[in-house]
């Protein structure tokens, strides 16, 4: 028998880019690749070697073909995406330069996976699983997928599997049809054991702010407050951003384990950024991937946030790069050719 799997359970999206640095339709051209948060860590934890099967429900057309073809291209299983009429969730992206910033535009309404998330079988979808990952952003699409996200966690949670939960915290989604965020998400963070959320996250979820005003200090008072909250968490973790400019941010992972150990990588100024879509997504992939394969807390996290850094030199939205290039980053920060 091969290795458990894990599930990711989320949309799959269609990503369409303003070439270059451009406005959207500054010139009538698109750059198109498949991507969404959960998308992203299953690729990139299936390119590392682990045993991923997508759980979504695709478009039976065309675009849906395309995407199912993509995620095969990378070794991730897609036994449990389900076909249905309906259209394909997009979202188009202007690139920031300079002090202008990126800027996403949605257009995910009534999407195949929008209308029926609730149609997957999970038990056969957690068979010879030990793993389920979802995010904020499928509870944010509307109130049958908030309905389906809390259905998965607390299937998982009852088929014995572990849950992990990134935030990925949409305003703009939750807005336009007005859903209980803060309600809805409490109850899926309530079944998962590590979460991906900062305090900001915390604070949302919890209706209370932390202002402390050292980053390391602030994280740690949310996640005092979130295994007071929720009792199985067990793990939670996160990345610092600090934005001097669109091409120059700097990144650090903190952790933080229920029975009081903290962790705190270096801080590492990434400079000339190609596209910064997806580096959570790697960052929690990176996350998994480390304590999946057997590294200390410490460990996994500075795994962690080296694919978060790396994912910010690759063009889309999936990590591409081998664990084997993480690894070489992060022991050594190795910049020559490698011959």
């Amino acid at each position: 028998m091969g290795m458990a799997a894990v599930v990711c359970f989320g949309e799959v999206l269609l990503r369409l880019s303003a070439p270059g640095r451009e406005l959207l339709l500054q010139s009538p051209r698109l750059e198109v690749c498949v991507g969404g948060a959960e998308t992203n860590v299953a690729v990139a934890l299936s390119r590392w070697g682990h045993a991923v099967r997508l759980a979504s429900v695709l478009p039976d057309n065309a675009l849906g073909a395309a995407a199912l073809d993509e995620l095969r291209r990378h070794g991730v299983d897609v036994s449990a995406v389900l076909r249905r009429p309906g259209r394909m969730g997009l979202y188009f992206l202007a690139p920031g330069a300079g002090h202008r910033p990126s800027e996403v535009v949605y257009d995910r309404a009534g999407s195949a996976f929008a209308t029926a998330p609730d149609a997957l079988d999970w038990p056969r979808v957690f068979d010879g699983a030990d793993h389920l990952h979802v995010s904020g952003v499928t509870p944010a699409l509307g109130p049958a997928s908030a309905q389906a996200a809390i259905a998965a966690v607390r299937a998982a949670r009852n088929a014995g599997l572990r849950v992990s939960f990134d935030g990925n915290y949409r305003a703009r989604l939750w807005q336009a049809w007005d859903g209980d965020a803060a309600g809805l998400l409490r109850q899926v963070l309530d079944q998962a054991d590590i979460a991906f959320v900062d305090h900001r996250d915390v604070a949302l979820l919890l209706g209370r702010r932390f202002e402390e005003a050292d980053p390391a200090a602030r994280f740690a008072a949310a996640a005092d407050a979130a295994f007071a909250a929720f009792p199985r968490l067990a793990r939670m973790a996160c990345t610092v951003r600090t934005t001097h400019s669109v091409d120059h941010h700097a990144l650090q992972g903190l952790m933080a384990l229920r029975e009081g150990t903290r962790h705190t990588t270096r801080t590492v100024e990434v400079r000339g950024i190609v596209d910064r879509i997806g580096g959570g997504d790697a960052f929690a992939a990176g996350v998994l991937h480390g304590l999946r394969s057997g590294l200390g807390d410490a460990e996994a996290l500075e795994f962690g946030l080296g694919a978060g850094v790396l994912k910010h030199t690759l063009p889309g939205d999936v990590m591409l790069l081998r664990a084997s290039d993480v690894a070489a980053f992060v022991d050594a920060g190795q910049l020559d050719v490698r011959r």
